[in-house]
């Protein structure tokens, strides 16, 4: 009986130490998500009537996260002793993610994940999200389109040389324009991306909402 205890405790043990996440800073690469605002706003935003989605706002592509990244998958909710943002630091990201909430949750997810305090992990990502250019043209999309997958990927390419084909991916959900994701090293320098992150979408006529 003893014996049986002591397994079980043991099970147990490890069942509460994998929930707690991975080790903060065991990460290989970044993935840099950017995600076309109108998209996310028609098939989560409105419902949500999240104020990213507001008329006049004028969002084009917006930082949804950057992830720490294994060579094959990646790290979550892990273990990290650094403090969680206050309110503030979280609403200073707003200008380039679309609002505070989002913020704070990729800092739960993966920002703890990358083995920074939480300002260097906001300093991080805004610069990562400014060493790229969004190429002009969107800010021009007065009507809904519909557009092959890879003209998103054409024109990013244009307007940053400094990226190579397979550094980047575009991936789209329900027909639509989801995000582009672009693979960094740990200095933020292109890279190639994992086999797992590589997946362009391949429609030809994928949904891209005008900008609002």
């Amino acid at each position: 009986m003893r014996q049986l205890t002591l397994v079980i405790a043991a099970i147990c043990y490890a069942a509460m130490a994998q929930a707690q996440g991975e080790k903060a800073g065991d990460f290989d690469y970044y993935v840099m998500s950017l995600g076309w605002s109108s998209n996310w706003c028609a098939l989560t935003g409105d419902d949500q009537s999240d104020p990213q989605c507001d008329a006049g706002r004028g969002l084009t592509w917006t930082l949804h996260g950057l992830w720490p990244q294994y060579e094959n998958g990646y790290p979550s909710d892990c273990r990290t002793v650094q403090n969680d943002p206050n309110r503030s630091d979280s609403a200073q990201m707003a200008d380039i993610m679309g609002g505070a909430g989002l913020a704070f949750y990729e800092w739960k997810k993966h920002g703890r994940c990358s083995g920074l305090s939480a300002k260097s992990y906001y300093a991080t990502m805004r610069k990562a999200y400014k060493a790229i250019t969004i190429p002009p043209i969107f800010a021009k999309i007065t009507a809904d389109l519909r557009v092959p997958a890879s003209v998103i990927e054409d024109a990013f390419f244009e307007s940053n040389p400094q990226i190579a084909r397979d550094q980047m991916t575009v991936t789209c959900t329900q027909g639509m324009i989801q995000e582009l994701r672009i693979c960094l090293t740990k200095d933020l320098e292109p890279r190639r991306c994992g086999s797992d992150t590589i997946k362009d979408c391949t429609l030809k006529d994928a949904g891209l909402e005008a900008v609002r």
